[in-house]
């Protein structure tokens, strides 16, 4: 009986810590330290609750939670979409791979590699969407980058402009936060 006791207040804390870190992680995504771009995008803060909450509750439910996030980004955001392809691709499927930090359960230093791979992924599924949703037929300009005429290559430094500054911003945040939440991160509180 006590065991069952156990796991229904592991099961209430995991669904609780997961609805206020994605609570926090939406209204960390309207502080952008670099404003929307053309066509989406920002820097922001709003990956590392996801990754905390993945890191400390595990892949199923850190996927779960990034999902949901994604779901809150498509709705909140103001959804920059080309249909509904760009909407499933760059919100649903970009924002959930956030939660592949699970794969760093119980490890402390997990927050980093897990960080980076999530934002990782992330970019891959946004450079996707660039290439075969956004594709450009005609010369574009970037950020001052220059001009370009290949969707390839457009893909590849527009959503580049956004996601290494927000995997750097992410890792940086867990570094900051290591000593103090070290034994949050390794879920030892757990």
């Amino acid at each position: 009986m006590e065991n069952t006791k156990n796991k229904m207040h592991l099961r209430v804390r995991a669904l609780c810590e997961g609805a206020v870190l994605v609570a926090i992680a939406q209204i960390l995504s309207y502080l952008k330290l670099f404003g929307n771009m053309v066509n989406g995008g920002s820097i922001t803060f709003a990956a590392f609750p996801i990754a905390l909450y993945a890191l400390r509750w595990g892949l199923g439910r850190g996927l779960i939670a990034a999902f949901a996030f994604g779901l809150l980004q498509m709705i909140f955001d103001g959804a920059y979409a080309w249909g509904w392809q760009s909407m499933l691709l760059d919100y649903l499927v970009a924002f959930t791979p956030l939660g592949i930090a699970g794969l760093f359960k119980g490890k402390a230093w997990g927050i980093f590699p897990g960080a980076v791979l999530g934002n990782a992924l992330r970019f891959v599924v946004h450079f996707i969407s660039g290439v075969t949703i956004y594709r450009i037929y005609e010369p574009t300009e970037v950020l001052n980058f220059g001009t370009f005429d290949d969707a390839t290559i457009y893909s590849l430094v527009y959503n580049a402009a956004y996601m290494i500054p927000t995997m750097l911003l992410t890792v940086a945040v867990a570094a900051v936060l290591y000593k103090p939440l070290r034994r949050y991160y390794a879920g030892n509180d757990l």
